[in-house]
């Protein structure tokens, strides 16, 4: 294993769910991390604000926009590794704003790797399995087709092309992690296991299409697949997938929560969290042979990863806005 002890490691999208635990991952292995968070008036750092004291002065704070080429390049200087997981990620916000998705995520990662090539910077650029759409066949390899069922999957589509492109066009280091569906401590309330969670915490259960199958990934295991990635050689100019190669749908996710939680509640249907006619992903489920011969293996099963999620939620309640879905 590769040491990170010393190694300047930048790190977009710090302050969001999995950045956040990445940040923190890399600040334990002895890492020098700067982290980039989208600008606001009140100086929110999203979930960096939450870490321990001791880890907080640890890592160097740039609050701006991945839209803006100086800012990015200006923070690219001096690193030796960027880890890119800014993104604009709600499937419902990218209906109505399409053009604010494809400019963060699309442009923003075009800044990332110019300022990348600039500096000469080794970027693990971060996809999702969104870009597969409905699986055509499993387990869903990585040269499944893609295929755009929302704007925010096209914008990501583009993203992974376009660094695919600089390690083609100008020798640029990229790897391309694809992680299937990451689930744990600090998910938005937008995604479907927080959403069972709180609301059977509230006594409801109200939910869109029971019927799509998903890819459940704890938090901390797709952590060890972005380093796994980053320390290999072999990684280059690759996509991998980060995925446990197990389905579950929504619905017989929504009876093992509640049977976890010893809480019933009667699902009923709510048209507001169903995806627009086309649009959604009925089936997920990774090959993830490619990651796995790089030495990942996915560790926590469904259902401790869920136990530990419940258990965080249930004591950080105030975080989450009831009836909140975009």
């Amino acid at each position: 294993m590769a040491s990170w002890k010393g190694k300047k490691v930048a790190v977009t999208g710090a302050g969001g769910f999995i950045g956040s635990h990445l940040v923190e991952r890399l600040v334990k292995e002895g890492a020098e991390v700067s982290c980039l968070v989208r600008y606001n008036s009140m100086n929110a750092w999203g979930w960096i604000d939450t870490f321990p004291e001791q880890t907080k002065k640890a890592v160097k704070v740039t609050a701006g926009d991945l839209r803006d080429s100086d800012c990015v390049r200006n923070f690219l200087k001096g690193q030796e590794l960027v880890f890119h997981l800014g993104a604009l990620i709600p499937i419902p916000y990218s209906y109505v704003n399409p053009r604010d998705v494809i400019q963060t995520n699309v442009l923003g990662t075009l800044n990332v790797l110019q300022g990348a090539r600039e500096h000469d910077v080794k970027v693990i650029h971060t996809s999702t399995s969104e870009t597969y759409g409905t699986a055509q066949y499993v387990p869903i390899d990585e040269k499944h087709q893609l295929q755009a069922q929302s704007p925010y999957a096209a914008s990501k589509i583009g993203a992974d092309k376009i660094a695919e492109s600089f390690f083609y066009s100008y020798g640029l280091p990229v790897a391309i992690v694809r992680p299937f569906n990451t689930y744990g401590p600090r998910q938005s309330a937008r995604a479907i296991i927080p959403t069972i969670i709180t609301q059977l915490l509230d006594g409801t259960l109200s939910l869109g299409n029971l019927e799509p199958t998903r890819d459940l990934t704890y938090v901390s295991d797709t952590v060890d697949g972005f380093l796994k990635i980053a320390e290999s050689p072999k990684a280059l100019g690759q996509t991998l997938n980060l995925g446990v190669s197990e389905e579950i749908s929504i619905g017989d996710l929504a009876k093992k929560i509640q049977a976890l939680m010893g809480k019933k509640a009667k699902i009923t249907a709510d048209a507001q969290r169903q995806r627009r006619k086309g649009s959604e992903v009925e089936r997920l489920l990774s090959d993830n042979r490619k990651a796995k011969q790089l030495g990942w293996k996915p560790k926590v099963e469904l259902d401790e990863g869920l136990k530990l999620t419940i258990d965080w939620i249930k004591k950080n309640r105030h975080y989450y806005k009831p009836g909140y879905t975009i």
